[in-house]
């Protein structure tokens, strides 16, 4: 009996990765799709109509991961990001990361039409709480506008990115 649980449980070891590499629909869920609004070509332009730069989002690895390419009007500045949810605890994450060496780790959710991802708490030498958070509203038109702010004791206190993204493709 001991052999026949012990070979029943190699032989799990064995095709239990390839179950999970055959399911052609692991990312097909609703959480999965909530940031799709943001899949696409665009072009990005700031408040003042002056062209920011163009981003690209893309689904990879089995539409489990949106990949974002950044390239900044001027062709200097790029950057790329990898947004996934997390099933383990229910949210949205971001990486970010660019030519400037800016590294950002972000993490949240969709609230209606709106994605809302904010970095860690990070307490200052007066003992204030800065939190950068990046939102991303869907608008009516099919546009996207994408605002980064500095949040210090949960107030924004700076915008340091505010985009509109019109789709090119």
């Amino acid at each position: 009996m001991k052999k026949i649980i012990s070979i029943l449980a190699v032989g799990l070891l064995f095709v239990s990765p390839l179950v999970a590499q055959n399911n052609p629909c692991a990312c097909c869920t609703e959480d999965h799709a909530a940031f799709d609004f943001w899949l696409g070509k665009w072009e990005v332009t700031l408040p003042n109509g002056n062209i920011a730069g163009e981003n690209v989002i893309e689904k990879i690895q089995g539409d489990c991961v949106l990949r974002e390419n950044w390239k900044g009007a001027n062709g200097n500045f790029t950057g790329t990001s990898y947004n996934f949810y997390n099933t383990t605890t229910g949210l949205w994450e971001q990486l970010w990361l660019d030519t400037a060496g800016t590294i950002l780790k972000l993490s949240g959710k969709r609230i209606d039409n709106q994605m809302i991802l904010m970095s860690d708490e990070v307490i200052n030498e007066d003992e204030s709480i800065t939190v950068q958070r990046i939102t991303w509203t869907l608008l009516e038109d099919g546009k996207v506008r994408q605002v980064w702010e500095v949040l210090r004791n949960g107030v924004a206190v700076n915008v340091l990115f505010d985009g509109l993204y019109s789709k090119v493709e």
